[in-house]
């Protein structure tokens, strides 16, 4: 008896009746349904393929019972997904892979291989402590997300000194690359959106590293320019604690000054290395490939931000390029006229502590 023969609704070729699927009320032949339909995964049933959702997961089932992964968008099960502890609505899923992946805040002794930006050789790695807002890994993921959205530019590490936040710290970059590639604004931003503070916190500091490397072509060269910085420091001990908007007690606390007078900069030298004061001082000799100015106190305001890096460049420029005889004779007048005008955050920050030569200006409150 000759089989009866029915048409394939999508492909319209004829074929025996028991070589179609009768599926949604359409006849299917066995290339068509596999090529427009599938099972699903979860719930079993067949499907058209505009009703996917992933693959062979419907819509339905997704809608139920799935979320994607926050970062590499993987369909991932209600029961799977993993969330930050700190993060309230659980907005923000993640797959077990990506959670696991690396740590958001890292432990305090966390130092990842350096990756240098910018055309050197002066190098600016900053360290930025944010407090009162929590040591919330979401909320820290949230500002690697924009530090680090082309490259790698910041990690978050743990930081015992702060009630509750952390520290960012940067990779070392030039002073151009801080200003002109590294997204500050929307990273300080967004720090204030979360509820942070840094200035008015009062346990957080601003400390930049400066690369040894871009201090003398050698060991004596590089000493040399680190006896001027300190110098400078000691000579201008008053006008560099009001810049750094830091108390005297947390001066005492974090970043204490060596002392020992200003008769020249190899004798200040001397002194501090005999101090052994350790790395809770103004300027941090205890580092192998840096030297740290720890004396700046946090602030979320980015044009103080930017003021502050620009002083460390300016310090390091004047300790490289004059000599020790011109060093002891520099006033702080002579220090601030050669500041060139493209620092223009430094000299408005200089104008507003009035250590500039102008009339009072208006200052913004720091955050």
């Amino acid at each position: 008896m000759k089989e009866e023969k029915y048409t394939c609704d999508i492909c319209h070729e004829e074929h025996d009746v028991s070589e179609l699927t009768y599926f949604d009320e359409s006849y299917l032949c066995e290339d068509c349904l596999r090529r427009e339909t599938f099972i699903c995964r979860d719930c079993g049933d067949r499907h058209w393929n505009d009703d996917s959702a992933d693959g062979d997961l419907c819509q339905t089932c997704y809608d139920e019972d799935y979320v994607r992964c926050e970062r590499c968008d993987a369909v991932i099960h209600y029961d799977d997904a993993c969330y930050h502890e700190d993060e309230e609505y659980h907005d923000h899923p993640y797959c077990r892979n990506c959670f696991d992946m690396d740590e958001i805040i890292h432990d305090y002794y966390y130092k990842p291989e350096p990756i240098f930006y910018g055309d050197g050789p002066r190098y600016l790695g900053v360290e930025l402590e944010l407090d009162d807002g929590g040591e919330n890994e979401f909320c820290a993921s949230k500002l690697l997300d924009i530090a680090n959205a082309q490259k790698e530019h910041m990690y978050i590490k743990h930081d015992g000194s702060l009630d509750d936040g952390f520290e960012c710290v940067t990779h070392p970059m030039t002073l151009d690359y801080h200003i002109n590639q590294m997204p500050w604004r929307a990273i300080l931003n967004k720090a204030v959106a979360k509820g942070y503070l840094s200035h008015q916190a009062g346990t957080c500091g601003l400390h930049v590293h400066i690369s040894r490397n871009a201090l003398g072509a050698n060991y004596e060269e590089q000493e040399a320019t680190i006896a001027k910085i300190l110098y400078f420091y000691e000579k201008f001990w008053n006008e560099i604690l009001t810049f750094s908007r830091r108390t005297e007690s947390q001066v005492e606390h974090w970043a204490r000054r060596y002392g020992g007078g200003i008769i020249n900069p190899k004798e200040t030298l001397k002194h501090a290395k005999n101090s052994h004061m350790g790395r809770y001082a103004a300027v941090n000799l205890e580092n192998e490939a840096t030297i740290e100015m720890r004396i700046f106190r946090g602030t979320l305001k980015y044009s103080t931000f930017i003021a502050t890096l620009q002083m460390v460049d300016e310090i390091c420029k004047v300790a490289i390029s004059l000599s020790d005889e011109f060093m002891q004779s520099l006033t702080w007048l002579d220090f601030v006229k050669g500041i060139a005008d493209d620092k223009q955050e430094l000299i408005n920050y200089l104008k507003e502590k009035r250590l500039y030569v102008n009339e009072p200006i208006r200052n913004e409150v720091e955050i």
